[in-house]
């Protein structure tokens, strides 16, 4: 089930409303990093000024030039491992376009499912977001202990966390936020491992930027195909 609902998710990817959901998520997540970067250069002009004064040097005044240049090389190292959270939690505000585009193709009988409030949405956003970042950010020490094991616990980690946010984000359209965590725990096994699969090409740049598209294309396949299953 899983094999078949991810070949039929990538057999999808040529549909405009994936893409568009691919610009609208990556877009979006780049106009925030630079956001992020203007707001740290800010900071320094308020907090440091245009000058300081040292001890024996006396006045400086290209200090915070200096730092808000340095902040450049900084926000890009950074950028390598915010992307992927921040484009997976940004595009999820979008999962409705990819679940229709999906259920208009294969599940048609269903009809247009209830859309989800904007509040409501980006609210999920924002939690799945600040989950994956503070979850990856703790796994780190794990991997300063556990080296060997790095690539397994970044796999397995994110695999749990997509498939969970994936799996029920595209579930509550249909069977409401009760259900879809009751249909999540009863196959977690099998959730899991989908989200593993989703979490392999992660370190790969560029191909992650697909994965929440993917993900959340192939997860809607996944809940119809398990809650066909009774």
């Amino acid at each position: 089930m899983i094999v078949s609902s991810f070949l039929a998710a990538l057999g999808q990817m040529g549909d405009a409303r994936f893409r568009g959901v691919l610009l609208k998520g990556v877009g979006l997540t780049i106009a925030l990093l630079v956001a992020f970067y203007a707001a740290f250069v800010w900071s320094v002009g308020l907090f440091i000024g245009d000058s300081v004064t040292l001890p024996w040097i006396g006045t400086i005044t290209w200090v915070d030039e200096v730092i808000s240049w340095a902040a450049i090389p900084l926000m890009l190292v950074l950028s390598v491992f915010l992307m992927v959270p921040v484009a997976s939690a940004i595009t999820s505000m979008f999962l409705e376009d990819v679940a229709d585009a999906v259920e208009d193709r294969h599940y048609p009988q269903f009809g247009q499912a209830p859309k989800v409030p904007i509040s409501e949405a980006l609210r999920d956003t924002l939690s799945f977001l600040g989950v994956l970042i503070v979850a990856n950010l703790a796994a780190l020490v794990l991997y300063l202990f556990f080296p060997p094991f790095a690539p397994f616990i970044f796999w397995s980690l994110n695999g749990f966390l997509l498939g969970r946010e994936y799996f029920t984000l595209a579930a509550m359209r249909r069977v409401g936020r009760d259900a879809a965590k009751v249909l999540w725990r009863r196959h977690l096994a099998t959730i899991w491992a989908a989200g593993v699969l989703m979490a392999l090409p992660l370190t790969i740049p560029v191909m992650n930027l697909v994965i929440p598209v993917l993900g959340a294309a192939t997860f809607t396949h996944i809940f119809h195909r398990i809650n066909a299953r009774g």
